[in-house]
């Protein structure tokens, strides 16, 4: 049931052997993992080698401040400027969020990346880890630009993950580095934060990834160790039937739970389907913790495995793709986008 992180561009032998451990569904990876598309390429294709069936390769390739390959793909920009641009011409927004979503996920899928964690649904309020990466203030524009995006990611292929739920943006604090809390109440947050998610869930959103946020008026326990928010709330009032993600254990605000193994079966315990252990430096605990449980059921995983993938030279024989990537990265320099 963990999606782990690897250190570097190439596996080493203990990292081959974490890929075959039978608690392992899956990868994520990060910018210290790419050097090159060739690389990159490379390395997916070694593991995709040690693991067969069902098995997830991750990444956050949102655009922004937040795209870990950039060199050799095309420089998305962040979520925020299709926002701008939905306060300017909604109807070209929502398009462009379908374009951005499918140069997105055709570079991943041309790679055999299964999923980039995306799209965000937190509002943008302010948050230090959210920031840029956020649509917009407005709930029913988040939702407006998240279905957009969920479209486009599904026509290349993608499987959405929408997060983070039930709202990580209104509160201040970075959940990397700091404890969050959220005072408002359930009603309250139904009112706004979380009118993106039922949206995104109404369409069949494949995934969802938990906050690292506490809301105490709903459960003092944070949103991904909390059983009101799982299996009540997201599974229960939304009706959510897809695979639940942990957000990073390695953040600050994961460590309420104690340690890394109480980390994990917290986040089981509460319902989460899978957990990413994204610090290469603290995976062997976390193996060690789960020796004896049970993997991940290849149905949930087989869900969120890649679709329509077709290599780079392929993807670049597609000509719609120059105009979206014309399109899409004007929104980069504000300018004006026919």
């Amino acid at each position: 049931m963990l999606i782990v992180g690897v250190q570097g561009t190439q596996l080493d032998a203990r990292e081959r052997d974490w890929i075959v451990a039978p608690a392992v569904s899956g990868v994520i990876l990060f910018a210290r993992n790419f050097v090159s598309r060739a690389q990159i390429t490379e390395l997916v294709a070694q593991m995709r080698e040690l693991r067969k069936g069902p098995f997830l390769i991750c990444v956050d390739q949102e655009g922004g401040p937040v795209q870990r390959f950039r060199d050799g793909f095309t420089r998305l920009p962040a979520l925020s400027r299709l926002g701008a641009c939905h306060d300017r011409e909604p109807r070209l927004a929502l398009a462009l969020a379908e374009e951005h979503a499918w140069l997105m996920a055709t570079e991943m899928r041309a790679i055999d990346i299964d999923l980039s964690f995306a799209p965000v649904l937190d509002l943008k309020l302010g948050n230090r880890a959210i920031g840029e990466r956020a649509f917009h203030t407005e709930p029913h524009v988040v939702s407006e630009l998240g279905l957009a995006y969920m479209r486009g990611m599904r026509l290349g292929g993608m499987a959405a993950t929408v997060k983070h739920f039930p709202g990580h943006g209104t509160v201040v604090e970075d959940t990397h580095v700091d404890n969050a809390a959220d005072p408002r109440t359930l009603d309250q947050l139904r009112a706004r934060d979380l009118l993106p998610f039922a949206d995104a869930i109404a369409a069949g959103a494949e995934a969802v990834m938990m906050a690292h946020v506490a809301y105490p008026t709903v459960d003092l326990l944070p949103a991904g160790y909390s059983q009101v928010w799982i299996k009540h709330i997201l599974r229960g009032e939304y009706g959510f039937r897809g695979v639940v993600f942990s957000d990073d254990i390695s953040m600050a605000a994961a460590e309420s739970a104690g340690g890394i193994g109480a980390r994990i079966a917290a986040h089981r315990d509460a319902g989460c389907d899978l957990v990413l252990v994204c610090k290469p430096e603290v995976v062997p605990e976390a193996l060690l913790s789960q020796h004896d449980s049970a993997p991940c059921d290849p149905g949930k995983l087989a869900g969120l495995c890649g679709t329509l993938g077709s290599d780079w030279l392929a993807l670049l024989d597609n000509p719609q793709r120059d105009r979206f990537i014309a399109r899409v990265t004007a929104l980069a320099e504000d300018t004006a986008v026919a």
